[in-house]
């Protein structure tokens, strides 16, 4: 007799089919990160730092852009008008709850991070990304405490606003965090006032600490580990709280 899965398994898989049959959204977290990748390294138009080759430096970037656009704009957005079209309320009435549906929200965006990965990393390589002095168990762990933080603050403004301003302020906050976040343009081609703010940014502390789990060089990575994990502390667990079905 088979086992009857209990509420988060059910909600996981909901979610894994969701977005399995979502193609705009695998059309973001797939696809665009791999033309930004194979564009930005092909023409010589950005500053790239101490960093020899464009590939080096677009990696991590573009690693972190993706983890940034999937478990923050794809999620929230979703979210939202799943909380705009009632969905969530009835959710609520569930034996589910918050957390548990917090952490398949959380859990299915982890596993589309793992085929972001193996679609991008072999992309980087074709490409010409040097990957022997990578440090995978280092990557892999910023990858997922970083979707942990991103998905938090995604899932905490789907919360709280309608879908349509939910809509503009994922999309304004996204933007303000890949400029700010060290992945097209360098700390050190910033202000010094803005670049301190960067680095206090959960995208700026991602992309550092996967540039220095994957090509070294990084600004100041065991800073960077602490504020991504507050990050990933704060966020989810702001949301548990004030998360609003409806």
């Amino acid at each position: 007799m088979s086992r009857v899965p209990g509420p988060f398994g059910s909600q996981l898989r909901a979610e894994l089919t969701v977005v399995s049959r979502n193609g705009e959204q695998l059309l973001l977290t797939l696809v665009i990160p791999v033309l930004l990748l194979v564009f930005f390294s092909s023409v010589d138009v950005l500053p790239t730092g101490d960093v020899r080759e464009p590939i080096d430096f677009l990696t991590p970037g573009v690693l972190a852009l993706a983890v940034m656009s999937s478990a923050m704009v794809s999620l929230g957005i979703a979210t939202g008008f799943e909380r705009g079209y009632k969905v969530l309320k009835r959710l609520g009435a569930t034996p589910l709850g918050r957390p548990r549906w917090l952490a398949a929200k959380i859990t299915a965006v982890i596993v589309v991070q793992v085929i972001q990965l193996a679609v991008l990393v072999p992309v980087a390589l074709l490409l010409g990304w040097d990957a022997d002095s990578a440090t995978w168990l280092s990557a892999i762990a910023a990858v997922i405490v970083g979707t942990v933080a991103f998905a938090g603050v995604g899932l905490f403004i789907a919360g709280r606003l309608r879908a349509e301003v939910n809509l503009a302020a994922q999309n304004g906050l996204f933007l303000v965090l890949l400029l700010l976040g060290g992945m097209v343009i360098p700390f050190d081609e910033l202000p010094a006032s803005l670049a301190t703010v960067a680095k206090c940014l959960p995208s700026g502390a991602l992309t550092d600490v996967l540039r220095d789990a994957l090509v070294g060089g990084a600004d100041r990575p065991a800073t960077s580990w602490i504020v991504m994990g507050a990050w990933a502390l704060t966020a989810p667990a702001l949301t548990a709280l004030t998360f609003r079905w409806e």
